[in-house]
């Protein structure tokens, strides 16, 4: 039996699914008319019970979590202060804010080694989220605050620019200390989510050559985000061709395998163990020597590559190029991008270029050199399809 159309009838030239599909928008109504069904056929029911609301979660926290993992209570640690949320916690609220925000979705874009990369290569969104799957896989059985971990980790490269790390040297002068995207995205790109001490904490420092994180799920991503580009970089250059299995060191395919499934089982069980075993959150030396020598072998091979340079050469020229574009012309700026009234030249108006330029994503900085700059599209880094 095909549901009603929608009131007024269904417009002409819908098919019977389409009309079907749109005679559910008011849900169905349960027999005591009380509420309503998703499915005319609903059946599940869980029974009678309250919520498990933030303060008994937080409790459980404490019942359940290591001694020394992370514990949300309250609204969290935030610069401006905020009333708690009667259902979650202050870690569920920052994952859930970070992927609800603009610079997350605009990861989509952003490369993570390939730039314009093919339907099933990486962008630096699926590298977040593979990132996420790490970490949990190695938070769960150590008993740290999942959450904390999942939002951490999520959050963790939403200050990178366009283009992956080639942005970084490529804004570096314009930012006193120089562009760092991890202390970039705490400070500037994430600061108007107002999220806790412990996550902006964790993804200011995720990366190595940053001061050790504060909070043991901190160091899981840090361990998380090494682990898994390394791993799914080599998969992309494998199925693009420039390297192949067998090219492995042998200290990483006799200690990981080549399968990338292998390779993060090793890397994952390497930190648990180590971690569960000594209280202390690393990995062991075999499975450490083992990565050390997979990401030197992506360097050479992969982000060094010739290709891979002089790409970031046009990548620098072009981002540097729209920096003093803006920088000249702050009123050029989208409105609420921090442009009107600022004098050109100026550092404010540097600030504002450096801060709308580093959040575009890859084809947007692209289409902004050849509106702006006067860029032929042979200038610009191969694979841009005006067409999508």
């Amino acid at each position: 039996m095909t549901p009603p159309a929608p009131q007024g009838g269904s417009p002409p030239g819908l098919t019977e699914r389409a009309v079907a599909w749109a005679g559910t928008m008011d849900g169905h109504r349960a027999p005591d008319a009380g509420h309503r069904y998703a499915h005319a056929d609903s059946r599940a029911r869980i029974g009678p019970g309250g919520p498990l609301g933030r303060e008994a979660r937080e409790e459980l926290e404490d019942a359940t979590l290591a001694p020394g993992a992370t514990r949300a209570r309250g609204a969290g640690r935030r610069a401006r202060v905020e009333e708690p949320d009667p259902l979650r916690t202050c870690f569920e609220r920052d994952r859930d804010r970070i992927l609800h925000a603009t610079a997350f979705r605009r990861l989509a874009g952003k490369t993570q080694v390939f730039i314009f990369p093919e339907d099933h290569q990486r962008t630096r969104l699926t590298h977040a989220l593979e990132v996420a799957q790490v970490a949990v896989g190695i938070a769960r059985p150590c008993r740290l605050n999942v959450t904390l971990v999942e939002a951490i980790a999520l959050g963790h490269d939403c200050g990178h620019g366009p283009f992956g790390h080639a942005s970084e040297d490529a804004l570096a002068p314009y930012v006193p200390g120089g562009f760092d995207h991890a202390t970039w995205g705490a400070d500037v790109t994430l600061a108007s989510l107002n999220l806790c001490a412990e996550t902006l904490d964790g993804i200011r420092n995720h990366s190595w050559s940053r001061p050790a994180p504060s909070t043991p799920e901190g160091e899981v991503v840090s361990w998380a985000d090494r682990i898994a580009y390394v791993c799914h970089d080599f998969e992309d250059a494998v199925v693009a061709g420039i390297v192949t299995p067998d090219m492995l060191p042998p200290v990483v395919a006799q200690r990981c395998g080549t399968r990338r499934s292998t390779q993060l089982g090793a890397f994952i069980a390497g930190v648990v163990d180590t971690t569960l075993r000594t209280g202390e959150v690393g990995m062991s030396e075999p499975m450490a020597e083992a990565l050390a020598a997979f990401r030197a072998f992506n360097y050479t091979h992969i982000y060094l590559r010739p290709a891979s340079l002089s790409q970031n050469r046009i990548v620098e020229r072009l981002l540097q190029a729209l920096v003093e574009f803006y920088a000249d012309r702050p009123n050029t700026l989208p409105e609420g991008r921090g442009g009107s009234g600022l004098r050109a030249g100026s550092d404010e108006a540097r600030r504002a270029a450096v801060t709308y330029v580093s959040g575009m994503t890859d084809r947007f900085a692209c289409l902004q050199a050849l509106a702006h700059l006067g860029w032929d599209r042979g200038e610009l880094p191969a694979g841009l399809d005006l067409a999508s």
